[in-house]
């Protein structure tokens, strides 16, 4: 599974992946995912927000443990983030089926769409649309930086916009929902395998400098607004003052207009992309930044702070012998679910801690021991209803 995955979406030159959202690259990776279905017999459809199911089981009988992740990348991303815990949900059914381990409650893979928000801005806009956290109207009004709607994109791509929004009926099957993921940093040490305990909250804010274009060899430095100066002394400053509050703060995407080397910009538009474990102290940073840019500032996204379920997140680390429990600073569609079902994370170990880059990686023995984890705990909640969890 894993080398039929690898080629798709990777770039020649940069060797990371550009699988975005309704795009060819995504469609590979979806048709993938429906043939990995079928090929097990699975029962396979995609609900109204593009997300993409397979079951195990009916899911109509309700109280369904549901595992998976997301397929999509930002750009030039690894190889792990998203598709390690997809090809592990795979994996781990034919484990369970291989032992006859299946037990009564139906089973669902995933591939939430969207996950990373490479294209159109917004992370995480399939489980955002199925728990009612993104408006449909919202959602279809987005766009890349072509101009072209996420409506529009989905259609092209045979879906139909209108059908976005919460989906209460799928959501009422589930019962509990874990998702495998890389760890994108390196507090797993010596563990191969641990589980999260919360998600810090974090945002998406638009910053706009503008300034006046003018002619870059005729212009005196004295008669220039050229914005990229101040954006530039906003980056230096957002960095400061992330690292004096113990937060985050990352400039990782900029246009500039009319981005020419021989022209004085006439706007610069950044983004900023901002963590803390606490809120108020995300909000203060934010607020501070905001401040001190002069930039007109719209925000485009915030999750809040999310704090797994605590039975099942114990659950979990007692199933896996006392594995470390840990708290990350990374979004992720389990971070969204987590408002309306029961929701649980693994983490598998990433020996350099680097993520969002061609660089990123996991050790083959690693992966298996995440693979075998994932199957434990399925089987566990497959098998066992009687839990403070899953009685909900």
């Amino acid at each position: 599974m894993w080398a039929e995955l690898l080629p798709v979406g990777r770039h020649g030159g940069s060797g990371g992946y550009r699988r975005h959202a309704w795009t060819a690259a995504d469609a590979e990776c979806r048709a993938w995912f429906e043939e990995q279905a079928r090929a097990r017999g699975l029962a396979y459809e995609v609900d109204g927000n593009g997300n993409q199911w397979a079951w195990s089981g009916d899911p109509a009988a309700g109280g369904a443990v549901v595992t998976g992740s997301h397929l999509d990348s930002v750009p030039d991303g690894g190889a792990f983030d998203g598709p390690l815990g997809v090809v592990s949900a795979f994996a781990a059914l034919d484990l369970l089926r291989e032992h006859d381990a299946t037990g009564s409650r139906p089973l669902g893979i995933v591939n939430f769409g969207d996950e990373e928000g490479a294209r159109f801005g917004v992370a995480c806009v399939g489980s955002r649309l199925m728990t009612g956290v993104l408006d449909p109207g919202r959602a279809r009004a987005l766009t890349d930086d072509g101009g072209v709607s996420l409506a529009t994109a989905m259609e092209r791509a045979g879906r139909d916009p209108s059908a976005l929004g919460r989906d209460e009926e799928r959501l009422s099957r589930i019962a509990a929902f874990v998702e495998l993921h890389v760890e994108q940093g390196r507090n797993l040490g010596e563990a191969p395998i641990g589980v999260a305990s919360a998600i810090w909250p974090h945002g998406r804010w638009r910053f706009d400098f503008h300034g006046q274009a003018n002619h870059a060899g005729t212009t005196r430095m004295e008669d220039r607004r050229d914005p990229m100066p101040v954006f530039a002394a906003a980056v230096l400053d957002a960095q400061e003052r992330a690292r004096r509050a113990g937060a985050l703060a990352t400039f990782g995407k900029v246009a500039v207009e009319p981005n020419g080397t021989n022209a004085i910009a006439s706007r610069v538009t950044a983004w900023l992309d901002s963590r803390a474990a606490d809120p108020g102290v995300l909000d203060a940073l934010v607020a501070e930044i905001t401040r001190a840019s002069g930039a007109e500032v719209t925000r485009e996204s915030y999750t809040p702070v999310v704090d797994f379920d605590g039975p099942l997140r114990d659950r979990l680390a007692g199933l896996l012998g006392g594995a470390p429990v840990l708290p990350t600073g990374a979004g992720h569609d389990a971070g969204i679910l987590a408002s309306a079902v029961p929701t649980a994370m693994l983490f598998v170990r990433n020996p350099t801690g680097v993520s969002h880059s061609p660089e990123e990686q996991a050790e083959r023995a690693d992966c298996l021991a995440g693979v075998a984890a994932l199957a434990r705990v399925l089987e566990d909640l497959l098998t066992d209803p009687v839990s403070e969890s899953l009685a909900r």
